[in-house]
C-alpha cells in the first residue's frame, strides 16, 4: 500500500470529538481507557499523550474519534469512573486552539524541488531535511489545513508520512 493511499479523504462520515483525560502516570492506565472505547466499539483516530509539565505524575491524553454523541458520553462517564482516571472532557464545541504536527518525506530530485517548496512556503511548512534525492517537510497547523497541504503533495512520491493527532488546549483561564 502507499503512503498517499492513507491520507485521510475530506469528509468525515460522524462528528468528530476531542476528548482530553487527566490521569495518574501508572502502568496500564493507556489500556484501560482504550478499552473502555473498544468495548463500546468506538474507533480512536489519533491519541496523543504527553507529561503534565507541573506534575510529573500526571498525563494528558488528547483522543479524537468520530462516532454517535450519546454513546462518546457513556463512555466518557465509564473513563471518568477508572482508577488513576482524574477527569475526562468532550472539548467538541468548545472554544479550543488546536494543532496537529506532520513529517513528510518526499523523494526528489533537484529538478522537482522547486514546486515542493513553493507549496511547503504556501502552507509555512518548513523543510527540516535536504537529502541527496529527498526531502523532509515538517507542518504544523489544523487537520484541515495539513489534509489539503498532503493533498497537494499526491503528485510527488511521498516516501513516508508521520502525523501527531491533534492536541488542543482550552482557550482563557479554563483547564483543558
Amino acid at each position: 500500500m502507499s503512503v498517499a493511499a492513507v491520507i485521510p479523504q475530506m469528509a468525515p462520515s460522524a462528528p468528530v470529538h476531542t476528548i482530553s483525560i487527566l490521569v495518574r502516570n501508572k502502568p496500564g492506565v493507556l489500556v484501560r481507557v482504550a478499552l473502555v472505547f473498544s468495548r463500546r466499539g468506538y474507533n480512536i483516530e489519533s491519541l496523543v499523550v504527553s507529561t503534565d509539565v507541573a506534575n510529573g505524575d500526571f498525563s494528558r491524553m488528547t483522543i479524537t474519534c468520530s462516532g454517535d454523541p450519546e454513546t462518546l458520553e457513556q463512555i466518557i462517564k465509564q473513563v471518568t469512573k477508572l482508577i488513576d482516571v482524574v477527569h475526562a472532557f468532550d472539548h467538541t464545541g468548545q472554544s479550543v486552539y488546536e494543532t496537529e504536527v506532520a513529517l513528510v518525506k518526499i523523494e526528489s530530485k533537484v529538478a522537482e524541488r522547486t514546486e515542493i517548496l513553493q507549496i511547503a512556503e504556501l502552507y509555512s511548512a518548513k523543510v527540516v531535511d535536504y537529502g541527496v534525492d529527498s526531502l523532509i517537510i515538517r507542518i504544523v497547523g489544523a487537520a484541515e489545513k495539513l489534509d489539503v497541504f498532503l493533498s497537494l503533495l499526491r503528485n510527488y512520491q511521498i516516501v513516508e508520512l508521520v502525523r501527531s493527532g491533534k492536541i488542543i488546549m482550552t482557550r482563557g483561564l479554563a483547564t483543558t
